[in-house]
């Protein structure tokens, strides 16, 4: 009788402790769920703030395309800088886990913002432009739309680190893999990019020369 309480206090211990690990891995298991959906989630705003970008984009090119002797040079390279990025096919909806597509995301945006930045320079020999409205509002529209770059690329970075410790860390780090959770991309940061460009309307400086 003695020999049959302790089989059945070992089996007892054997089935609280695995139901325990099941507990550990369920609750776990649940959390990285949580986490990549808050990475896509956050890769989502990422990619609603970069949409409203390119949307200013064709309103800002009519606006200063309005000008008498504007460089047309100018407005050719922010034009295709903009067709580059609509050619990036990401799922808007699911961050993406191959680093080499979001280097060339953030490369195609990169470029897009340099182009952008070197269409403003251009715009202040032309301070007739200050005068019109739709260009004020294009201003405040950029510049709130610059900052909201920065901020969705750091709080994106911020859910992929929380992610990616989750799944290198005990229990999750010996069946994250085989359940599918692999690791997600960073937006590398080049220097200066935690700034958002400078979206400069100083009409009473006078524009640089070239030499």
């Amino acid at each position: 009788m003695k020999k049959l309480f302790i089989i059945l206090g070992v089996l007892v211990a054997l089935l609280i402790l695995i139901f325990l690990l099941i507990a550990v891995a369920g609750g776990s298991y649940n959390r990285l769920v949580k986490l990549s959906q808050g990475v896509d989630s956050q890769w989502a705003q990422v990619q609603n703030v970069y949409q409203r970008r390119a949307d200013l984009i064709p309103n800002l090119v009519a606006t200063v395309s309005g000008a008498a002797n504007f460089e047309k040079s100018t407005l050719t390279e922010i034009t295709a800088a903009r067709a580059s990025v609509g050619q990036m096919k990401l799922d808007p909806n699911a961050a993406p886990t191959d680093p080499a597509k979001l280097a060339a995301f953030a490369q195609a945006q990169g470029q897009l913002s340099s182009a952008l930045s070197r269409l403003l320079v251009v715009v202040e020999r032309y301070p007739e432009l200050k005068a019109t409205e739709n260009f004020r509002e294009l201003q405040a529209s950029l510049e709130g739309a610059e900052n909201r770059i920065s901020v969705e690329r750091r709080d994106f970075n911020t859910a992929v680190q929380n992610y990616n410790t989750a799944i290198k860390s005990f229990p999750a780090v010996f069946y994250a893999g085989a359940l599918g959770f692999s690791p997600k991309p960073y937006f590398a940061a080049s220097p200066g990019a935690e700034l958002p460009p400078k979206v400069s309307f100083d009409f009473n400086s006078p524009a640089a020369t070239s030499h």
